[in-house]
């Protein structure tokens, strides 16, 4: 069995995708949730049938980052030293920012931004005091660099993620330790559950293999990161979009 690996918002969407690749090749995931889904207890049993990785669950408000560095140690504690730490958890709030409350904008900001930048720096620690290196992967989002109408607030701290993922890599190398990000494009998600058909449309239109990206697409450009084959490639962004920004 490969090494421990750490992924946020692990209990749907395209971090449960993510959870479930990543077992399937073989890697013990701990996956971090506020709560387990049924989609999530059924991936942990298909994975404990198959053997060939392991999902664990643990419980976690990501939005209380005080006690992130006591989690860390507590994971370190029980699982031995961590590989790799996926930052996928993340939210969003529709419509225009002149609409939203300060309250909304702070509760995407933390959870987006602070939160995995601060669950960073404390697995950074504990790879650091391992020494045998490691992999970040930050989710961004193509709406990073292309914008979109009602998004600002996610496109922003989205952005902020692709500059942490540039300058940590810089900072952590010499450590042995690559970061890189994924920025999905438009998927089938909860999070895209929004869109009108019309937007949907649009989308494919704008996309040179006219269609949706997939979630199992996404999870694959974050097997390949943690891979041998990409122990040289760090401080970059993947795009999966079907080509929407070609």
């Amino acid at each position: 069995m490969m090494g421990n690996v750490i992924v946020t918002g692990g209990s749907r969407g395209i971090g449960l995708s993510i959870v479930r690749r990543l077992a399937k090749t073989g890697y013990r995931v701990i996956a971090l949730a506020r709560k387990q889904s049924p989609e999530l207890g059924r991936a942990i049993d298909e994975a404990a049938s198959a053997r060939n990785g392991s999902i664990g669950f643990t419980a976690y408000n990501l939005a209380e980052t005080d006690g992130m560095a006591e989690l860390v140690k507590r994971l370190r504690k029980d699982v031995g030293p961590v590989y790799a730490l996926v930052n996928n958890a993340g939210m969003s709030i529709d419509g225009t920012l002149a609409l939203a409350s300060a309250t909304q904008i702070e509760q995407v900001v933390r959870l987006n931004v602070v939160s995995p930048i601060l669950l960073s720096k404390y697995v950074l620690r504990s790879m650091m005091a391992d020494g045998a290196g490691g992999r970040i992967v930050n989710l961004a989002s193509i709406v990073a660099f292309t914008g979109y109408s009602g998004l600002a607030v996610y496109g922003a701290t989205k952005a902020s993620m692709i500059g942490f993922t540039r300058s940590l890599a810089r900072e952590v190398g010499r450590a042995g330790v690559t970061v890189n990000a994924v920025a999905p494009g438009f998927v089938d998600t909860d999070m895209t559950k929004g869109l009108t058909d019309e937007q949907r449309e649009q989308v494919v239109r704008r996309s040179a293999l006219r269609r949706l990206a997939e979630v199992d697409d996404v999870a694959a450009a974050v097997e390949y990161l943690l891979s041998d084959g990409a122990k040289n490639v760090t401080g970059t962004v993947i795009t999966v979009d079907a080509g929407n920004t070609a």
